[in-house]
């Protein structure tokens, strides 16, 4: 489902839910070409503040990207911006729920602003802003 630029107001919020997974980390490396050890090689990383093995930060910011493609706005969406923190590690086997909010719709401009976290638990992993264009409804 696509939402328009006339469907979006402020409130309206969509989720996406991932259990992260080994191949998720294995894959997102090979694709990136981010193989930084703490990700990879748990006694390396056990020797970091994080004493162990964690998943990409920006793994966890693409979900945020899913929310944005694929559910709300949905397809047809142009992602412009994300401004993130990374407040906690995610691991393997961690639950992650992402969430996109409306803050600000321009209608004018099709900008839409979200405000945008992700949690494991109650612990929140990433927060931050995005800002899309949403796509415009089709002319009959």
């Amino acid at each position: 489902m696509t939402y328009y630029i006339d469907d979006l107001k402020p409130g309206m919020r969509e989720t996406y839910e991932r259990t992260v997974t080994e191949a998720d980390i294995q894959k997102f490396g090979e694709v990136s070409g981010d193989v930084n050890p703490v990700h990879f090689d748990e006694e390396w990383a056990k020797t970091t503040p994080f004493k162990g093995r964690i998943a990409h930060g920006v793994l966890t910011a693409s979900y945020v990207s899913t929310i944005l493609g694929m559910k709300m706005p949905g397809p047809g969406t142009i992602f412009m911006q994300l401004l993130t923190r990374f407040k906690a590690p995610v691991r393997i086997g961690d639950h992650v729920i992402a969430s996109c909010t409306v803050r600000e719709v321009n209608a004018e401009k099709r900008r839409v602003t979200f405000d945008c976290d992700c949690k494991v638990g109650d612990t929140v992993v990433l927060e931050g802003e995005a800002m899309v264009m949403a796509p415009a409804r089709p002319k009959a």
